[in-house]
């Protein structure tokens, strides 16, 4: 039954279960006024608009449509998830999205029964879905399994892992090609859609399967002929693709934005398929919002804008930040030395490479989002002397683990890994927070790891990188800006394994490693003043880790606090085991490791996160205090 005319339909439409109710005529004007709502909702909080604006009609057909959550909706990534919030009943809690104690920025499991599978790191939604579907046949329900990867997600091995496997296995599963992007093949209008609902419906199935069964009687020689006739008509017509070779029906492409073509297919998919099926969607990225559709990453991430213009808040531009710092610092050495190269996994922005990419294009590498190629891509090219820097984020480093041991440390080949976004992250919360590298990359023979400390300690950690020609190396770096310390013009050559001393002391020591160093010269200074003379050093590698520094911190001071954005299993662990192998623990020493708690961390300001961490100069200070038994004074601190 439809609404009153001019009546807000998202109003009404709290749940899918209310959505579903809607006439197929109204589903328009609901994703109009949902779009307008999901910008004026990312004015206000920041985050990823391009995406959910690219999907909303999809949005709206696939919850319209499919049952949800008894019907699985699986969205590969979650930057296209936010349309998808604020149908599932989470509309009126938006506006805490990527805040403390708010919404996540991706689908997560523990927020909605909506979620049934949480993600922010690319092309695990097939791979998820497969594992639903299988587990519903098992146990002999019907339910559907839908999800929803995107053109670029398509580039990770992982997705096409699934893929084989799913047309393997036959399960009835849903795939949704969202490619608003590559544009593989654009739909040519009315026909086009007219084609895709022809060819799922339930006339051209039923012909298709009696002569599968017409085949039955006429052996194999004739089945593989007619096979091979109705695949050539079939994909002269609306386009046979690889997708039919791995086993899966394949529909489209069809324009993402016109819900008289999206209902339809859905509904015959839903109603008349069995095994699986890959659905080719074409979206625009940034669909309905002039700034969005304009820009040339499509408002991928942005900070708080003004509607009207499109304008973004900027950050104060105090110090610079370092990733690019780091660019700017790899370009310059790229000028000295014509053997270095520069890959990311489709992050050129995020890593700074788009700016290396603009000085020498010929040696600059995207490969997209593959992580694992990345990794012994650069292994290859350091093979034949090349210089590979291999810019990936920590958290999906994570994604090449095997690669990083087998392809690179045990050949020890000098391959540099800049490790942006160590430590927290803000906003993006426990799945992009970099808690592991420095434990995963320095449990491995023979690779140099460091962490810079400020942004001019990142440009000589790039200089040494460049430098280093014996294996593996390694520097992590925080998002966000520097701390405004003064610039070399270009950066020095540290020797390898050794730290420095910034400020000496005779009771204290703390060691940092990484960006901790400015609230541990914070923290100095107030122990200084409660009469406790503060030593404070610089590691720079967690291995090969500086034994002369460390062996002079632990017998020259009674309390040595180490300090590190990372989790337990890191620096701290190196510096320990030294300690106790070295009886330097048997002397009275009292050490404390400060290290990223032992949990997945929610989304908060990540000054507001390294304070509850205790990482920060009072937490420092209360350690201190603590490990002296001082109770009083670690209580007000």
């Amino acid at each position: 039954m439809k609404s009153p005319a001019n009546t807000p339909l998202l109003d009404r439409a709290n749940t899918p279960a209310d959505l579903r109710k809607l006439d197929e005529s109204e589903l328009p004007q609901l994703a109009q006024e949902l779009r307008e709502e999901l910008i004026n909702i990312v004015s206000h909080t920041g985050g990823h608009l391009g995406a959910g604006l690219g999907v909303v009609e999809l949005t709206v057909a696939l919850h319209h449509v499919f049952n949800t959550p008894q019907d699985r909706l699986i969205w590969d990534v979650g930057h296209q998830a936010y349309p998808h919030k604020i149908l599932t009943g989470r509309r009126e809690h938006m506006r805490t999205l990527r805040q403390e104690n708010g919404l996540s920025g991706f689908t997560k499991r523990a927020e909605s029964e909506y979620d049934p599978f949480g993600a922010a790191h690319s092309s695990t939604s097939i791979s998820a879905g497969l594992g639903m579907a299988v587990a519903r046949d098992l146990d002999g329900r019907r339910n559907n399994v839908i999800a929803v990867i995107g053109d670029g997600a398509m580039s990770a091995g992982m997705a096409f892992e699934a893929l084989n496997n799913a047309g393997a296995l036959g399960s009835r599963l849903i795939v949704i090609l969202n490619d608003n992007d590559m544009s593989i093949a654009p739909p040519s209008g009315a026909l086009s859609g007219y084609l895709a609902r022809l060819a799922v419906g339930k006339t051209y199935l039923s012909i298709r399967d009696f002569g599968k069964k017409l085949t039955a009687y006429l052996g194999k020689r004739a089945d593989r002929a007619i096979t091979r006739a109705v695949e050539h008509a079939r994909g002269y017509v609306t386009g046979g693709t690889l997708f039919e070779e791995l086993g899966f029906y394949h529909v489209g492409p069809i324009d993402g934005h016109n819900l008289e073509h999206l209902v339809p297919v859905l509904k015959n998919v839903r109603d008349n398929h069995d095994g699986p099926v890959l659905i080719h969607v074409v979206t625009q990225k940034g669909k309905g919002y002039g700034p969005a559709e304009e820009s040339a990453d499509k408002y991928h991430g942005v900070n708080k804008f003004d509607v009207v213009t499109g304008a973004q808040a900027k950050a104060p531009a105090n110090a610079p930040a370092y990733t690019k710092v780091f660019a700017e610092s790899l370009i310059q050495e790229a000028r000295l030395d014509d053997k270095i190269v520069a890959i990311t996994a489709a992050m050129p922005s995020g890593t700074g490479l788009d700016l290396f990419g603009e000085v020498f294009p010929q040696r600059t590498f995207d490969v997209g989002i593959a992580e694992q190629h990345a990794v012994t891509f650069a292994a290859g090219l350091a093979t034949e002397g090349y210089k590979p820097f291999a810019a990936i984020y920590s958290t999906f480093l994570q994604r090449a683990y095997d690669q990083v041991v087998h392809d690179v440390a045990i050949q020890k080949l000098p391959v540099r890994f800049p490790i942006d976004r160590a430590g927290f992250v803000g906003a993006d919360g426990p799945t992009h927070c970099g808690a592991f590298d420095t434990t995963y990359l320095a449990s491995l023979p023979g690779f140099v790891v460091m962490a810079a400390a400020d942004e001019a300690e990142l440009r000589h950690m790039v200089r040494t990188a460049a430098a280093y020609d014996e294996g593996p190396i390694s520097f992590r770096y925080p998002r966000g800006n520097g701390v405004g310390v003064e610039m070399p013009e270009r950066g020095s050559i540290l020797e390898i394994g050794k730290g420095r001393i910034l400020k000496q002391g005779t009771k204290v020591a703390l060691l940092s490693f990484g960006t901790r160093l400015a609230d541990c010269l914070a923290a100095s200074e107030e122990l200084d003043a409660a009469g406790l003379s503060t030593t404070v050093a610089d590691a720079r590698f967690a291995k090969p880790l500086d034994e002369e520094l460390v062996r002079r911190l632990a017998r020259e001071h009674e309390v040595l606090i180490t300090v590190e954005e990372g989790s337990i299993g890191g620096f701290a662990s190196h510096v320990l085991h030294y300690l106790a192998t070295n009886g330097l623990l048997e002397s009275g020493l009292k050490v404390r490791p400060l290290v990223l708690p032992d949990e997945f961390t929610d989304q908060a300001k990540p000054e507001k996160m390294y304070a509850n961490a205790g990482l920060d100069s009072a937490g420092i200070v209360r350690a201190v205090f603590g490990a002296l038994g001082q109770v009083e004074q670690a209580a007000r601190a």
